[in-house]
C-alpha cells in the first residue's frame, strides 16, 4: 500500500514559506492563494478528538490552461495538499465525489483541468454530484480575463453557464489571473476548522409530524442517504427499535441499518424486496428520512398510495416531495426530537410483528439466491448476478463489515440493492442518483482513498467497464488497491431487457444485435486489458473459480481484476415494483401495442390511487 498516497500530514516545506510583509500581507499569485487557502482548511476527525485536512487532495490533469498557474502552485504546496495524477477528467471527478461520499460528506477533494475538453469533461460528474448532493470543488482553467488573446485555443465562445445553480462548486480560473500576484492578508491563510451545518427542527413542524405519527398504526421508515450523511444511523436504530417501526432502505441509504437488524426489510421500490414493498403499500404513515424520493424509491409514485408522508430532510426541496409534511432538519436531530416527544406511543404490535416476519423471510430468500447450487450435469449454465454476489461475499467471513462494494449502472445496482449484505454504515456505495455508467472504477478509487483500511470491491458490467476504465492504471500508480469484478454479458443487458419489456425488438444493445463489419463483434479479454494497465488479473469460468480467485485478489498487493461471463437474460424475480417508462402510442409491432396497453393501465391505476 502506498501510504504516502493514501495518508498525508500537513507539513510546511521551506519552499512554501512566504514572507509576511510589514503590513501583514503575503504576495502570492491567485493560484497560490487558492491552493494555500484550501490547504489551511480543517475539519474535526470522525471521533472528535482532533482535526484533519478538509481537503484530501487535488486530482489534476494538466494542460495549457492550468499547468503554469495552478500547476506551479500545487507543486509549491504539494506537501500540504497532495496532488494526484489521473487519466480521465470525468473519472477523476467521480473519484473525488466518491471520496466525499465515503466520508459521509465530512471531507472532500478538489479537481483541476485545463480549459476546453478537459473542463467540459467535468460536466457529467458535476451533474452526478448535484443530483446526489455531494461536495466537490472543480477548478478548471479558463480564458484570459483581459480578453487580449481571444479567442484562445479550446475556447468555446458565447457559452454561458450558471455554476451557482449547481451542487458542486466550480471556480474557473482565467490563465492570466492564475499567474498574477497580489498582496493577500496573512490571516486569510490561518488554519480554520470548518463546522458542518446541521439544522435543528422547528417546533411547529415537529408538532405537525407528531400529530400524524400519533394517529398512525402502521408506520414505516424510508432510510435515505441523509441518514448516513447526517451520522444518524444510531438514532435511526434507536428510534425504529423503541417504537417498533420497520425500515426499508433506498440505494443511497442502504447500510444505514445492518442487514440482519430485525426491523430491516431491505431494499425498497422498483428494486425492492417483496416485504418492503408490501409494507410500504399498506403503511398509513411513511417517515422519509434523508431521501429524495426519486421514482425508483416510490415506484413512480404508485407505492405510498395509502400513507401520509413525513419528509425529514435538511433540504426543503426534498422534504416537500410526495405532498409530505415537512420537517426541515438534520436527520439525527429530527429523530431525537421526535423520540423525546412521542412518549409511550408505539406502532401496532401486530404490524411490527408482521414486518419482522417479512424481514426474516427476505433474509432467508437472499441466502437461498446467493448460495444456489451451480451447474447442471451435462449442461453449461452461465451464472447470473446473484451467484456472483454470493461468491464475492463468501470469499471473506468479514465481508459484510469490512468490504465496501461500489457500483452505479446497469443490472447490478438492482441486484446489489436486493442481495448485498451490508453490516456497517458505508459498506454499500452505489451511485444511483445519476446512475452514471463509468463511475464504478473511478468511484472505487475515491472510496479507497477515503477508506484505505477497507477492501473496496468494484462490481461492474462489461458495458460500464468499456466506457471508463483508465483509473485502474491510476489505482496501480497510487498503490490504492481495488478488487474489480467484471460481469461480462456481451452488451448492455439491462437496457436490452427493458427494450423487449416495452415490446421492442432486440436492437443495438447486445453485440449480437448490433451492426457489425467483416471482422464481427470483438471477443474482449478484460483480464489482458487490465494487466496492460499494471493490474493483476484473471478470467474465471464459473462461480467456484470466482470464489477462489477472490481469495487471491484479497491477498494481492495491488489492484486485481477478475472477469466472468454471465447470463444476460436472468435477473432476480423476487421483489420489484412498476417503473414508468413511456411506451409509444403507435407502433407496427404487436409487442409494443400490448406494452402500451399495460402502460396505460398502470397510469390509470395511479390516477385513481392518488385521487
Amino acid at each position: 500500500m502506498n501510504q504516502r498516497a493514501l495518508h498525508h500530514d500537513v507539513t510546511t516545506s521551506p519552499e512554501t514559506a512566504a514572507q509576511v510583509s510589514a503590513d501583514g500581507t503575503i504576495r502570492l499569485t491567485a493560484a497560490q492563494a487558492v491552493v494555500r487557502y484550501l490547504a489551511a482548511q480543517r475539519v474535526e476527525t470522525e471521533d472528535g478528538t482532533g482535526t484533519e485536512p478538509l481537503f484530501g487532495g487535488v486530482f489534476a490533469i494538466f494542460g495549457h490552461g492550468n499547468v503554469a498557474g495552478l500547476g506551479e502552485a500545487l507543486y509549491q504546496y504539494r506537501h500540504e495538499l497532495p496532488t494526484y495524477r489521473a487519466h480521465n477528467e470525468q473519472a477523476m471527478a467521480h473519484s473525488a465525489i466518491a471520496f466525499a461520499k465515503a466520508h459521509f460528506r465530512r471531507r472532500m477533494m478538489a479537481v483541476t483541468t485545463s480549459i476546453g475538453p478537459g473542463a467540459t469533461n467535468l460536466v457529467t460528474a458535476a451533474a452526478l454530484a448535484h443530483v446526489n448532493r455531494l461536495p466537490v470543488l472543480l477548478l478548471p482553467g479558463d480564458v484570459f480575463v483581459s480578453r487580449a488573446p481571444d479567442p484562445v485555443l479550446q475556447q468555446v465562445e458565447d457559452f454561458h453557464a450558471d455554476a451557482a445553480l449547481c451542487g458542486p462548486v466550480t471556480l474557473a480560473m482565467p490563465q492570466d489571473v492564475q499567474a498574477t500576484a497580489y498582496d493577500y492578508p496573512a490571516d486569510f491563510f490561518a488554519p480554520r476548522v470548518m463546522k458542518l451545518h446541521a439544522p435543528a427542527p422547528i417546533e411547529h413542524e415537529l408538532d405537525e409530524a407528531l400529530a400524524i405519527l400519533r394517529n398512525a398504526k402502521q408506520p414505516m421508515i424510508v432510510a435515505g442517504g441523509g441518514v448516513l450523511y447526517g451520522h444518524a444511523t444510531d438514532a435511526l436504530k434507536a428510534f425504529a427499535t423503541r417504537y417498533g417501526i420497520p425500515v426499508a432502505e433506498t440505494q443511497a441509504g442502504k447500510s444505514a441499518l445492518a442487514w440482519d437488524d430485525p426491523l430491516n426489510l431491505g431494499s425498497l421500490g422498483v428494486t425492492g424486496s417483496p416485504g418492503a414493498n408490501e409494507i410500504a403499500h399498506d403503511a398509513d404513515c411513511v417517515l422519509a428520512v434523508g431521501t429524495r424520493l426519486q421514482d425508483f424509491t416510490t415506484g413512480s409514485n404508485t407505492l405510498f398510495t395509502h400513507a401520509k408522508v413525513i419528509g425529514i430532510n435538511a433540504n426543503a426541496f426534498d422534504a416537500i416531495k410526495h405532498r409530505g409534511c415537512i420537517v426541515q432538519a438534520d436527520a439525527r436531530l429530527a429523530l431525537e426530537a421526535l423520540s423525546s416527544r412521542l412518549e409511550s406511543w408505539q406502532a401496532d404490535a401486530a404490524w411490527t410483528s408482521h414486518a419482522q416476519q417479512r424481514a426474516n423471510e427476505w433474509r432467508d430468500i437472499v441466502h437461498k439466491l446467493t448460495h444456489a447450487p451451480q451447474g447442471v450435469e451435462g449442461k453449461s449454465v452461465l451464472p447470473y448476478d446473484a451467484d456472483v454476489i454470493g461468491a464475492v461475499q463468501r470469499s471473506s467471513a468479514r465481508s459484510t463489515t469490512d468490504d465496501i462494494v461500489v457500483c452505479a449502472a446497469g443490472t447490478l445496482p438492482a441486484e446489489l440493492h436486493k442481495l448485498w449484505r451490508a453490516g456497517r454504515p458505508g459498506a454499500y456505495h452505489v451511485e444511483y442518483g445519476y446512475s452514471c455508467m463509468g463511475y464504478e472504477i473511478a468511484g472505487g478509487l475515491g472510496a479507497k482513498l477515503a477508506r484505505p483500511e477497507r477492501e473496496v470491491i468494484v462490481m461492474v458490467g462489461d458495458g460500464s467497464y468499456l466506457m471508463m476504465n483508465s483509473e485502474i492504471a491510476t489505482s496501480v500508480m497510487l498503490g490504492a488497491k481495488l478488487i474489480v469484478v467484471v460481469l461480462d454479458n456481451r452488451g448492455y443487458g439491462c437496457i436490452n431487457r427493458l427494450q423487449q419489456a416495452c415490446g421492442g425488438a432486440p436492437f443495438n444493445n447486445m453485440f449480437d444485435d448490433c451492426v457489425q463489419g467483416a471482422p464481427g463483434a470483438p471477443n474482449i479479454d478484460f483480464a489482458a486489458h487490465a494487466r496492460a494497465m499494471g493490474a493483476q488479473a484473471e478470467h474465471v469460468a464459473n462461480v467456484h473459480e470466482l470464489e477462489a480467485a477472490m481469495q487471491r485478489a484479497r491477498a494481492a498487493d495491488r489492484t486485481y481484476v477478475i472477469s466472468i461471463d454471465t447470463d444476460a437474460a436472468r435477473t432476480t424475480d423476487e421483489g420489484g415494483w412498476w417503473w414508468e417508462v413511456a411506451v409509444p402510442e403507435v407502433s407496427q409491432r404487436e409487442g409494443v401495442r400490448k406494452a402500451r396497453a399495460d402502460y396505460e393501465a398502470h397510469i390509470s391505476a395511479r390516477g385513481k390511487d392518488n385521487e
